[in-house]
């Protein structure tokens, strides 16, 4: 592996931007500290932007697709033909991240690292074709190194593509049936977590069901134990071409100084995967949501995350993360906009 990129260091944080915008919080007409997690969330974008009044209108929404080889042992409640479908439903705007992002004015693009649908060519849907699916992990890696490492640099990609259209901030999705189980089996290794604390239902298995998702993510672990200690290794033993993607993404973002906006368990997986290859892209992540698969919440604490919304959604897509968009426009409007005390000729706080 000659080019490891990722290594590559992060953007640095303006501190003097940042320090500026906290000190204008606090001449804004307002309690200190009112707004609580909306004036944090304005001070860290004015840091990451080097902008006293940071912006987010610029969004730009990138979904992953990738099919799985462990679906073969049966793990989901869904077809794994579900993954090209949900590709044409994407493209052609009726997937739920579609429809947010005509609301959001977002630009959207769509890419299929390597899906198991034969000669899918889809207009609008850009075809990558690492392989057919990855490979089940629990006969072996679920890619090779040289796949690992398009599917890293697919997503930086992305993240390029979005600075050249004047991103402010970056949304990753995935779509992948089985990718649950791929997220699940990386967060175990990572957090060194029991596999049924972090395992549940996806797109909706029943008690036998998510057993069963256990035991088959147990002999993989099994399988691939001797290289836990590697993060990068443990990636392309056992996640997915669009989780891969969504790794590369974060961390040519957090480079090329874009804000990371991150969506669900699985997002939020390849997030920890992103800050165990170079621990500086933690600063450039804010964390939409927290989703009712039952090992999200064990891998946002592990990052010190505090999510914007807690709706019991269990989507992917990038949707969460979606829906938080708003906030992050609204906090900057009001960091941005409010009157200071001098302004409005409102008595200031005594000293």
């Amino acid at each position: 592996m000659t080019d490891s990129w990722w290594l590559n260091p992060c953007k640095a944080n303006d501190a003097s931007a940042q320090e500026q915008a906290r000190d204008r919080q606090q001449q804004l007409t307002k309690p200190a500290g009112s707004l609580g997690q909306l004036e944090a969330l304005a001070v860290q974008l004015a840091g990451l932007q080097g902008r006293v009044k940071p912006s987010v209108d610029q969004l730009w929404i990138a979904i992953f697709a990738g099919d799985h080889g462990v679906v073969a042992e049966g793990v989901s409640a869904f077809p794994q033909e579900v993954t090209g479908q949900m590709l044409h439903n994407f493209v052609t705007g009726g997937a739920a991240i579609s429809v947010l992002a005509r609301q959001l004015d977002a630009q959207l693009e769509v890419v299929d690292l390597g899906t198991v649908t034969p000669s899918l060519a889809l207009p609008g849907v850009r075809h990558l074709n690492i392989g057919a699916g990855t490979a089940n992990f629990v006969n072996g890696p679920a890619m090779t190194q040289a796949q690992g490492n398009q599917a890293l640099q697919a997503g930086r990609d992305s993240a390029h593509r979005a600075l050249e259209n004047g991103a402010q901030l970056f949304i990753g999705g995935e779509m992948g049936i089985g990718n649950t189980t791929a997220a699940s089996a990386l967060a175990c290794v990572l957090l060194d977590c029991p596999v049924s604390d972090l395992t549940g239902p996806g797109t909706g298995l029943n008690a036998q069901g998510v057993s069963h998702k256990v035991a088959v993510i147990e002999r993989g672990l099994e399988r691939h134990a001797a290289q836990r200690d590697d993060a990068l290794q443990t990636l392309f033993n056992l996640g997915g071409f669009e989780i891969a993607a969504l790794v590369g993404a974060y961390l040519a973002c957090a480079q090329a100084g874009i804000v990371v906006l991150v969506d669900g368990f699985i997002c939020s997986v390849a997030a920890l995967v992103a800050t165990r290859l170079n621990p500086a892209c933690r600063e450039w992540l804010v964390f939409g949501h927290r989703g009712a698969e039952p090992g999200h919440r064990h891998v946002l604490h592990s990052l010190d995350a505090q999510p914007l919304l807690d709706l019991g959604l269990r989507l992917g897509e990038g949707s969460g993360a979606a829906l938080a968009v708003p906030l992050l426009r609204l906090a900057c409007a009001l960091h941005g906009q409010m009157a200071t005390f001098a302004e409005a000729a409102v008595a200031d706080r005594p000293a």
